[in-house]
């Protein structure tokens, strides 16, 4: 199949922003791969800069586990051109985790009677588990907020938090503001204090935006930030905080019932 829109986008090239999602590991490479042999699971083939794509999946992980076996696609064309490209992007979802991995080329093969693609066992290995992190909606009372600059006169703007994962933020952004922000937009250096932890620094990305109105009528912007890069020590402080809040709340909780 042959796609005329925009080109997509690939985390597994975006290592900027992924990198903590890359396997490098032939172990655990070889482990993702047998499980998408496993578990059967179909695989998008995207080529000529992502423009054509056709589905196949993974049937076989050869004994000296150097090559990896891939069904033919059902057009032929489409085939001949996959085996011509010199780089070939692989996407699948593997029990709700998206795996993504590159090959510079497919190879015609014969497997137990029948037309395959060969290609060697990638070098890395994408595993893009987003929904890890506990999500935790952070008080309404008293809210912990996020400051940054926005816009070209970096205006300095405060915005309450929804809710907060090791992933990213949830934030509240009332409409005026919310004309700064676009999907994709890079927030640098922002900053937010966590009770018991101290100030959070880093780098944020905007993923979604929505409208929302509230039962009294009031709207406000709903915005959905990832953190980039996010160091081993600030995941952990974000993650301590979490586990820390939701104790106190199934604590109030228990004193309820």
């Amino acid at each position: 199949m042959v796609m005329n829109d925009v080109l997509p986008k690939f985390e597994l090239e975006q290592t900027e922003v992924y990198s903590q999602y890359l396997l490098y590991s032939k172990v655990e490479i070889f482990a993702v791969l047998r499980s998408i042999i496993q578990k059967g699971t179909l695989i998008t083939v995207h080529f000529d800069q992502g423009r054509s794509f056709f589905l196949t999946s993974m049937v076989a992980l050869l004994p000296d586990d150097r090559e990896i076996i891939l069904d033919v696609g059902s057009n032929k064309e489409m085939n001949d051109r996959a085996e011509r490209a010199s780089k070939l992007i692989f996407t699948t979802v593997v029990d709700r985790v998206k795996v993504q991995f590159l090959l510079e080329n497919l190879r015609r093969a014969d497997y137990q009677g029948r037309q395959a693609f060969a290609g060697d066992v990638p070098d890395k290995l994408l595993r893009l588990q987003r929904r890890e992190f506990f999500r935790l909606s952070t008080p309404v009372v008293h809210p912990i907020r996020l400051t940054t600059t926005l816009g070209a006169d970096r205006r300095a703007i405060n915005i309450a938090l929804l809710d907060i994962s090791g992933g990213g933020v949830g934030l509240m952004v009332p409409l005026e503001v919310a004309g700064l922000l676009e999907k994709g937009q890079l927030l640098e250096d922002c900053k937010i204090m966590l009770p018991g932890e101290g100030l959070l620094v880093s780098d944020l990305c905007v993923r979604n935006l929505f409208d929302v109105t509230t039962r009294g009528g009031a709207r406000y912007m709903r915005v959905g930030c990832e953190f980039l890069s996010l160091s081993t020590a600030r995941l952990s402080a974000v993650q301590r905080y979490i586990i820390q809040a939701e104790r106190e709340r199934k604590a109030r909780l228990d004193g309820l019932a």
